[in-house]
């Protein structure tokens, strides 16, 4: 049989898109603001399983993808402590999930996520998602990265935003524009979220090696 000789090119195109298919999860497109999230059973740093179906009183979930070793994820330590102070009263509690691997990031093993939460008193669960298998569910793809949910009529909760906590990773003083908040209160007020959609900054996720 004759072989067939491909161009260069052409074959350069091969390997790298063999290469961002290897690197992505297959089929990792995740949620979109309207879509309805799953339930999950993930373990907090306390040893307990966590779901969202244990807070019979919420109205929504502030949930966020993040870890130990991204410094973006560390920047905004302080402000999620913030954001679950002022609205889990309201019904809208955060949820924080390590969707890193720790093979490929030992700084997020389970037990270094253990000893973080307590050096930094989060109120709220600090969950492992060992498999990845949520944190691909939401699409995630960076730390942090944020998804805020609304409990339905039907009591299941639908993403009404999807995207970073405001416009400044770097000095929350230099803050302008608080997404979050923003989207929060709209939906506390009732009224449609403005901007449901922003940019999510910070660390690549580290999956699990094929």
């Amino acid at each position: 049989m004759k072989k067939i000789k491909l161009p260069l090119i052409y074959m350069v195109c091969l390997l790298l898109a063999g290469f961002l298919m290897a690197a992505t999860p297959a089929g990792n497109t995740g949620y979109q603001v309207g879509d309805t999230a799953r339930d999950f059973e993930l373990k907090n740093v306390d040893g307990k399983m966590v779901s969202l179906s244990d807070y019979e009183n919420a109205q929504g979930f502030i949930v966020t993808f993040t870890c130990n070793s991204c410094p973006y994820s560390v920047a905004y330590e302080d402000r999620l402590i913030a954001l679950h102070n002022k609205y889990a009263p309201k019904g809208y509690p955060v949820i924080a999930i390590n969707p890193n691997d720790a093979a490929v990031s030992p700084e997020d093993s389970y037990a270094n996520m253990q000893q973080r939460a307590k050096e930094k008193g989060f109120p709220f669960p600090y969950l492992h998602d060992e498999t990845q298998e949520i944190t691909k569910a939401y699409g995630a793809t960076r730390t942090p990265h944020l998804y805020i949910l609304k409990k339905g009529e039907n009591g299941m909760y639908k993403v009404a935003y999807i995207g970073t906590i405001d416009d400044n990773s770097r000095d929350p003083k230099q803050v302008q524009k608080r997404y979050a908040e923003a989207a929060l209160n709209d939906m506390i007020a009732g009224d449609q979220v403005k901007q449901p959609n922003t940019k999510a900054i910070g660390c690549t996720i580290k999956w699990k090696e094929a």
